[in-house]
């Protein structure tokens, strides 16, 4: 692969050029993770948040990027699903098992997003993510999930396609 050419960076991202193509990609990490974490009540766990590039409210499971502070470089994936998971909704996971690893958007970044299926959840705190985070937190049964994200669509949130493909990946829906 051909060393790409920096065009601009930050400490949190970068722009670069192979050949005439630009993307962007994270100078820590080309890796993330996402959740999927159901109760043993039937509900998942879903996390809101404002989210600054779309200026609106976003519904998602779980997430985080993978070495992204110094105290956390060289954390594998699971540790990366299992610490995020608990500092997002306060569950801890007795364990977490990979569902497939894919790009977030191929045409423009280089970031790999790892998709996870946490089990044997434990409720240790309520959650919401690390200081200036501002997570909710939302448990929603399983069969009205549709109806509560269409619900939330309508009141114009935007909902992040990850919760479906975790939930199609783990085998929750068909």
């Amino acid at each position: 692969m051909p060393t790409p050419e920096k065009l601009f960076e930050t400490q949190w991202l970068g722009i670069y050029r192979i050949g005439h193509w630009d993307f962007v990609r994270r100078p820590q990490s080309e890796n993330c993770v996402g959740i999927l974490a159901i109760t043993p009540e039937n509900e998942i766990i879903l996390v809101e948040q404002f989210r600054i590039p779309m200026q609106r409210r976003v519904i998602e499971i779980p997430a985080g990027i993978v070495g992204d502070e110094p105290e956390h470089f060289g954390e594998s994936l699971a540790s990366t699903a299992a610490r995020e998971l608990l500092e997002e909704t306060g569950y801890r996971a007795g364990s977490v098992t990979r569902l497939i690893e894919s790009p977030t958007s191929a045409g423009m970044s280089s970031e790999h997003v790892h998709l996870f299926h946490a089990k044997d959840l434990v409720r240790e705190h309520s959650g919401g993510g690390v200081a200036g985070e501002n997570i909710i937190v939302h448990h929603v049964r399983i069969v009205e999930l549709r109806h509560w994200l269409a619900a939330r669509e309508a009141e114009g949130m935007m909902i992040d396609f990850k919760i479906h493909a975790a939930l199609w990946l783990a085998g929750v829906v068909g």
